[in-house]
């Protein structure tokens, strides 16, 4: 856990086993049905889950004006099976081209005996941002889903 104003941290412990919850984290398939706050969608979700290996996710948006799409890349730098996933992530264009400096997201899986304990950290995202918000979001999508 880190003190720092522009890190996240969320905790949450999930009724599914944690091979089920590190396949929701890495099989782009499973990724894409929770991925992103309400209402988004993700049509693309491209993750070479290996150390080295990149990721490319598309969340889709509905506005007002219309949809709206922000792509996101990075690459993992720790995969730990069913414990510990590490990766980069900037704003990008479609190709992957990044468009901001990168912040890190970790996840961390705990076994509890069928249950799952979630620790996500993304460092570079403040705890009151529509970021923040957003994984929120994304962990209770997820937590129905494995339910």
């Amino acid at each position: 856990m880190t003190d720092s104003p522009d890190t996240v941290v969320i905790e949450r412990d999930l009724d599914a086993p944690v091979d089920v919850v590190w396949a929701m984290w890495t099989d782009p398939e499973h990724f894409r049905q929770w991925y992103g706050p309400d209402g988004a969608a993700i049509p693309v979700a491209d993750l070479d889950v290996r150390v080295g290996g990149p990721r490319l996710v598309c969340m889709e948006v509905v506005t007002p004006e219309g949809p709206v799409q922000m792509w996101f890349a990075g690459e993992h730098r720790e995969v730990v099976e069913r414990r510990r996933l590490v990766y980069t992530e900037s704003e990008s264009d479609a190709d992957g081209t990044p468009a901001s400096p990168p912040t890190v997201v970790t996840v961390e899986l705990e076994d509890l005996g069928g249950r799952t304990r979630v620790v996500l950290t993304h460092a570079g995202v403040a705890p009151d941002s529509p970021g923040a918000m957003g994984w929120q979001m994304a962990l209770d999508k997820l937590a129905a889903l494995v339910a």
